[in-house]
């Protein structure tokens, strides 16, 4: 994780700066997920086929945190 989440981060940003902004820097929702909860939701997921409501609630998020967090780590 401790190598991963920082190259993961960089091109998280990469893909945020090639497209033209719409909004002022730092508006929008917050990630209520830090990165290794992501990996986390996304394997379980992934391996087990786990509903994003189980997820939700293992994490302490709400089931619409938990389906774009494992999108977002899943495509890339």
């Amino acid at each position: 994780m401790a190598e991963v989440g920082p190259l993961w981060h960089e091109r998280h940003q990469a893909v945020l700066l090639d497209r033209p902004r719409q909004w002022v820097v730092g508006a929008g929702a917050k990630h209520e997920l830090v990165f290794a909860d992501r990996v986390f939701a996304t394997l379980v997921h992934l391996r087990h086929g786990v509903a994003h409501d189980l997820l939700a609630c293992w994490s302490g998020v709400d089931r619409s945190t938990v389906g774009p967090a494992a999108s977002a780590v899943a495509s890339t």
